[in-house]
Order: C-alpha cells, then structure tokens, then sequence
C-alpha cells in the first residue's frame, strides 16, 4: 500500500509540486503551511555551516555608476554617475560541505551586499542566469539530492539524475552546469546574474521589470573536466586562494553591471514567462543597458568574522527597487533571511560585516547575543507617544496587480526544451563535445530506466544532443 506524504503532524499533503500562489503566477501566499514548513525544516537541517553555499570567498570593493538609470529607478546608490557605493562579495560553491573543492562541477553563488544611504542592498545569485526548479516547494528535496544518501553518506549520482529526469524544467540548467561553464577556472573569470526578475520604480512611481548581469572583465575561462578533477586533488582550495592572491597582488577584479529591462506590460505577452526562472529573457528582445563598475580591491581581515558571518538575502532592498510574481524569488524572501537566524543568530544583522552604514531604528529588542545598547529605556512598541520613529509612506514599493483563486497552481507552460536546445546549438563543436562528455561521465552508475527518461529529456530539446548521450551511456534511443 502506497503511504501518503504528510506533514510533520501527519496531515496529508494535497500537492508536493506547486506552491499556493493568488492565481497563475503568484505571488506565493503565507497561508501555505506546506511550503513554509518545508523551507523552516530545511533551513534547520544543518549545523553550524550553511545548508547550502558553505564553502565560499569573499571581498571588499566598491561600486560606481557609470550610466544614468535614474529614469528607471529612484535608487539612491545609482543616482548620479561616479557615486561609489561599498560592497562585499561572497563566492561560493552550491551543493558541496565546506571542506569540499573548488573546483567541483556546481554553480558558484555571487552574491554583492552594497552598503548604500538607505540601508544594505543585497543581490543574492548565481553565475548563472537560470536555476534548476522554479517553485520553491521544490527547493528542499532538489537539494537533498545534492546532497549525501542517508544510508551510505556519499554522493548520489542516482538521487540526483532521479530527480532531474522528473522535473523537466531542471533541463535549462543541468545543460550549462555540464558545459565548461560547471567548473569556472576561478571566481574572477566567471560572470554573475541575479536569476530572478525584480521590479525598479522612478520617482514618478513608474515601475519596469529587470535583471542583473555582471560581466567579468577579466574573460571567462573554465576548467575541462579531467583538469578540474586534477585541480581538487592538487589544491582543493585554489579559486579560495587564487581570489585572495589577487587582490594581495593589487590585480583587482572587476566586473561590469547590465540589466536588462522590460516594461511591465510586456510580461503578460512574452513568449516565456518572464517569472520563470528556468528561462532567460532574450538579448536581442531586451538589450544589455550599462548601469556601473564592481570593483574589489581589499581582502577580509579576518575570514570567521567576514566571510562566514556574512548574511545575504533578496529581501533585503532599498527604495527604487522592489520583488516580481517569481515563485522561487518569493520563496527565498523567507527562507534565506530565517536561514541566518538559525545560522548566525537573531541579531546576525548588527554584527559589523552585516551593519549597514545607514542609522538603524526599531522595536526589534533582545535575542541571543546581543552585543549593542539594545534600545536603552526608548519604547519598545510603535505606535507610542515618546518617540520620534515614524513611518515613511514615501519609500513604498511599486505595486503590481495580482488576480486569481487561491490554490496549487502549476506554470502555463512546459516547454522545458526550447532554451535548452537554442543553448546546445549555441555551443562550439569542442563544447558541445566536453557537454557530452560530462553527462556520460557523470551518469555512468545511474539505473537504467532513469538514463532513458533523461535521454529523453535531452532528444527532445535536440535530436543530436540527446542521440550523442545515448550513443556515450550505450542505449538505444528507441528505448
């Protein structure tokens, strides 16, 4: 007899695929006691070091606007070109322990935190402009996958082309983290992309879609698959070590901010969905416009206290900018915030790599560890007679409109293939090559009916991609 999924207090679980969303597209409702029990349970999985991006490098740099966006944004960091803004960075890789090497085939976290006049800004992303999934109900049992079996506590190829071949969307994604581009030569040489859509608005209260594009001015250059497997046995730490020599040496990386923009009424007609963070959006339809230049010129002083401690999260904004309908981004507004209190504590924001340089001003009082004057004999409660915090109606976000029922909503569309394929096609002869390569390597030791279903994943964003995988893991593709 087939066991019902349930909750941790035995209720059973209607939909374990598809989040609560006020219609179609979202946003993702509170009400879902599923998802957030999920997300809480899994933010708690793992002590002391992350759930996910533990092993990672981090920087000091600055900012500067090199472009005038103000007629997008009312963000006060990019208001004028030269204004320079610090920052910090932290690198990372995804699935793998602390003590895991750099040079393993994953994505790499990039993600900035910009010390602005109204408060930190944080873009949390990746080195690539999709993710495997798009709803973040997902997110728990794709990274368990990641992760190591309960039984045998190694690596689960199976677990992971399991999982992959069930959920077509991952297909975007699990294309470039087997290209070249799955194992960046080093943090310098690789671009980051916030993956998510999010919303700038002017001070006319006009509001546009964008994405985040950072390019890396050093040149992309990525490691072959023997020489990156040769490189974590030589020096499992050497992106760690070739980002910190760098900077010692006075080579600073640098990196180009673009986005990408798209007026609001362009969502309901594109051709994706431009919440879904599996797809891209395309150059050619909404061009690279130029905002500024990230530069990173000064190492931690201490790595516990800098690197470690560093707490990022997407809801962390400023005015001028505000979130989209995305599933996945909606679901990370929670979990990565409550991720750093498990983690760090509940005041993992005053600590000095965390604090912002504007003045902070709340009720939020207590919690362990508090090193500050926590409030003095001010009030505690808001609103009260006594003292002078007010409420600023002015810095609102943008609104957009959302309709719909309630309910497990599945995506409109599923074609899980398009991007992929155009991606294959895009590839060098010797690229696409190395791509089959690391599929037939990586797929060896996986059961045979979970091949077949992936095959033909691959067959049908291109016949000669998914034929050429066949014909490397020894199946028929009439299989």
């Amino acid at each position: 007899m087939t066991k019902k999924l349930t909750t941790s207090t035995g209720s059973p679980v209607a939909d374990n695929q598809h989040s609560q969303t006020a219609g179609q597209r979202g946003p993702v409702l509170l009400e879902d006691f599923h998802l957030i029990e999920k997300l809480a349970h899994f933010n708690r999985e793992r002590i002391p070091e992350r759930v996910v991006h533990a092993k990672g490098a981090g920087a000091h740099g600055y900012f500067e606007v090199t472009n005038d966006v103000l007629k997008w944004t009312r963000a006060s960091f990019l208001s004028e070109v030269g204004k320079q803004t610090p920052l910090f960075v932290r690198f990372s890789t995804v699935g793998g322990e602390k003590g895991s090497a750099d040079t393993e085939r994953d994505p790499r976290g990039f993600s900035v935190k910009f010390y602005t006049e109204d408060g930190n800004y944080d873009i949390v992303g990746n080195n690539t402009p999709v993710f495997f999934i798009r709803d973040p109900l997902k997110f728990p049992d794709f990274i368990h996958t990641q992760k190591r079996n309960p039984a045998t506590n190694c690596k689960d190829p199976n677990a992971m082309w399991d999982f992959w071949s069930l959920s077509p969307e991952s297909l975007h994604q699990v294309t470039i983290l087997f290209s070249n581009r799955g194992t960046p030569k080093t943090y310098r040489h690789m671009h980051g992309f916030s993956s998510h859509t999010f919303q700038w608005n002017n001070h006319a209260g006009e509001a546009v879609w964008v994405k985040y594009h950072f390019k890396t001015e050093q040149g992309i250059e990525n490691f072959r698959r023997v020489d990156a497997v040769k490189m974590a046995g030589d020096d499992p730490d050497y992106a760690t070590r070739d980002l910190f020599d760098s900077i010692q040496q006075g080579q600073h990386p640098v990196w180009k901010l673009y986005v990408q923009i798209m007026p609001l009424q362009d969502a309901n007609t594109y051709r994706f969905d431009p919440f879904d963070v599996t797809k891209v959006w395309s150059q050619k339809d909404y061009p690279l416009i130029e905002v500024g230049r990230m530069v990173l010129n000064r190492n931690p002083e201490n790595y516990f206290a800098e690197v470690e401690q560093a707490t990022f999260s997407p809801a962390n904004i400023v005015p001028g900018i505000g979130f989209s309908p995305d599933k996945m981004l909606q679901g990370r507004l929670f979990a990565y915030a409550d991720a750093h209190r498990y983690r760090v504590g509940t005041n993992h924001d005053a600590l000095p790599i965390n604090r912002p340089i504007a003045p902070v001003h709340n009720h939020q009082r207590d919690g362990s560890m508090r090193f500050d004057g926590n409030g003095g004999a001010s009030p505690n409660y808001e609103p009260n007679s006594y003292d002078g915090i007010k409420e600023t109606p002015s810095v609102a976000t943008a609104p957009y409109e959302v309709t719909g029922q309630t309910g497990s909503h599945k995506y409109p569309s599923d074609d899980h293939y398009t991007q992929a394929g155009d991606l294959y096609r895009l590839l060098s002869e010797t690229e696409q090559t190395d791509l089959i390569d690391n599929i037939v390597t990586a797929m060896q030791s996986v059961a045979l009916d979970i091949k077949i279903r992936q095959v033909n994943h691959f067959i049908l964003a291109d016949e000669s991609f998914g034929a050429r995988v066949a014909k490397g893991l020894q199946i028929q593709v009439n299989q």
